[in-house]
């Protein structure tokens, strides 16, 4: 899978480049087009689909999209449901990433994701969170609300950062979860009232927007129109 991005930083669209009878996986109802004779699959079922549906999303229902090529090949464009930038992750099969559950929008089938990976259990407690792991080789493509930006942190260079602006981090990168203050209230599954403490080094890639404050205007909207 070859990917291409376009109207970035503000309003991103990938296009995947797919070889003969290549396979990728896709949040679902992302696709903007795709060229003619790619087979769409939504359904979730059995193996690494309904894996990577519990890992990416929570649940056991029809959460994935799959695109197969055609005997010629072909392209898929993808768009996110949120403004903003996209980021094409490159994984080499040595080092993982931890990202937040809604940061993914396409992956080729030679990326794992698992919820259950031990560095997120001692993080959350054993309790399921808001991040996913992910290993594997090829282009992992992450989409950010507003801007992305990326922060290379040096061997023990310090940083605290709030959740909802956090895409991802490599897992050299060393990382404390912890309350923002002592007398609010938090929430291990959305991050709410918590913090992150990384320590160097390696990559953790931030997002300008919190899509959680985004949701919470667009609510906040529509109750006032309402009235």
């Amino acid at each position: 899978m070859q990917v291409r991005t376009r109207h970035t930083p503000y309003f991103g669209v990938a296009r995947l480049l797919l070889a003969p009878g290549e396979v990728v996986l896709a949040e679902p109802g992302r696709m903007v087009a795709t060229s003619y004779g790619m087979a769409i699959d939504a359904r979730a079922h059995g193996g690494f689909l309904k894996s990577l549906t519990r890992a990416a999303l929570g649940t056991e229902g029809p959460a994935v999209a799959l695109y197969t090529a055609p005997a010629q090949g072909g392209w898929v464009d993808l768009a996110p449901s949120l403004p903003g930038d996209l980021h094409v992750l490159e994984l080499d099969g040595k080092i993982g990433w931890c990202l937040s559950r809604t940061a993914w929008l396409a992956a080729p089938a030679t990326v794992q994701f698992d919820p259950e990976w031990t560095g997120l259990q001692a993080l959350f407690g054993g309790e399921g969170g808001f991040l996913t792991h992910v290993l594997g080789q090829g282009p992992l493509v992450l989409a950010a609300c507003g801007a992305l930006e990326v922060v290379t942190l040096k061997a023990g260079e310090l940083i605290t950062m709030d959740p909802g602006h956090v895409l991802a981090y490599a897992d050299t990168v060393q990382v404390r979860l912890r309350a923002a203050t002592h007398n609010g209230s938090q929430s291990i599954r959305t991050g709410e009232g918590l913090v992150f403490d990384f320590a160097g080094p390696g990559e953790v890639l931030a997002q300008s927007r919190d899509p959680r404050g985004l949701a919470s205007w667009l609510r906040g909207a529509a109750t006032v129109s309402r009235g």
